[in-house]
């Protein structure tokens, strides 16, 4: 079997041929997106293994089952950048990865405690020598509530890591899980925002939650809320959140996943023009605290993406046990 691998990150390279040979499959590795300019390197390829930074629409996906593709996998747990209609009907087997949550509920908590005790503006300040305490009392997440949107894994792990501080835990989801039931208490979505000091968000991205948090769902927060993003960029409307921080609506933004993002995150673009507007324009205030969507790299998650990247090409080929198969 030939497996072609996108978006190959030099931490990837190793611990990808180690899985190829373990699995006695042909690789080859490329850190180019896929896209139609380099759809014949799919030529003769029995699977693909990619990121999330190129869109795998119809179009492309056509191109490549006449090529020969018949497995894909995605080395991420979200899976929005396929078209998995295409894929089924194609009859591509389509499978993402899956990875322990710790990683990204640890970074999710991190970023809530740097908003809260205003860690950016006191990093700059030292930076200067200035270090006085002038608008940099803090808050104490014990006296807090949080709003966790989305109970998955990663949702009630960041759960149970809140559990130690003592706050008040709302959550909200189309379908409930008992283990967050244990700590915390299920609202809709309007008592959600409404009740929070700090809401979360850990959805994957569907047509139901695209913009979930807009103009209109900001208007029904607390003054001074703080949201977390370290799922998906277009859960959060830019604009409005632009217009959160102006109007001090939102109390601080702490970013992981930014609308827009691709093509950007992941590369050095520091002799670019980066045209993005309203994402970069967010990124001057004290409040804000964006990072390049790197909540879920550690060193552990990498090797489990990677690993799951060739395994699930191989079991599916095989006819064997996918247990993260999509179609």
């Amino acid at each position: 079997m030939k497996i072609l691998a996108y978006e190959v990150r030099p931490d990837e390279r190793e611990i990808m041929e180690s899985a190829a040979l373990e699995y006695g499959v042909s690789l080859v590795m490329t850190s180019a997106v896929p896209s139609m300019q380099n759809v014949e390197m799919t030529e003769g390829v029995d699977g693909v293994t990619t990121l999330g930074q190129g869109k795998l629409n119809a179009a492309l996906l056509e191109k490549w089952y006449e090529n020969g593709v018949r497995f894909l996998s995605t080395r991420t747990i979200g899976y929005d950048h396929i078209d998995l209609v295409c894929a089924k009907k194609l009859g591509i087997g389509v499978c993402n990865a899956n990875y322990a949550p710790n990683g990204v509920a640890d970074f999710t908590v991190m970023l809530m405690l740097m908003c809260l005790r205003n860690y950016k503006q006191a990093l700059w300040r030292g930076q200067v020598n200035d270090f006085a305490l002038n608008g940099l009392q803090g808050r104490e997440m014990r006296e807090l509530t949080v709003g966790i949107m989305g109970t998955g894994h990663i949702g009630v792990q960041v759960m149970r890591n809140l559990s130690g501080f003592g706050c008040r835990m709302l959550c909200y989801d189309v379908r409930e899980n008992d283990e967050a039931k244990k700590l915390g208490r299920y609202v809709d979505r309007d008592t959600l925002f409404h009740e929070s000091d700090i809401i979360t968000l850990h959805m994957p991205l569907l047509d139901s939650t695209y913009h979930i948090i807009d103009r209109a769902a900001i208007a029904k927060m607390k003054d001074g809320v703080v949201i977390i993003n370290c799922a998906r960029g277009e859960l959060t409307e830019t604009e409005a959140l632009v217009e959160g921080i102006e109007t001090e609506k939102i109390g601080a933004l702490g970013l992981d996943a930014l609308e827009g993002e691709e093509g950007v995150i992941h590369s050095d673009h520091r002799i670019d023009i980066l045209a993005n507007r309203n994402l970069f324009y967010l990124r001057q205030f004290r409040n804000v605290v964006m990072t390049p969507h790197m909540a879920f790299y550690t060193d552990a998650a990498t090797r489990s993406m990677v690993e799951c990247g060739i395994y699930g090409i191989c079991a599916m080929a095989e006819g064997r046990d996918c247990p993260t198969r999509l179609c």
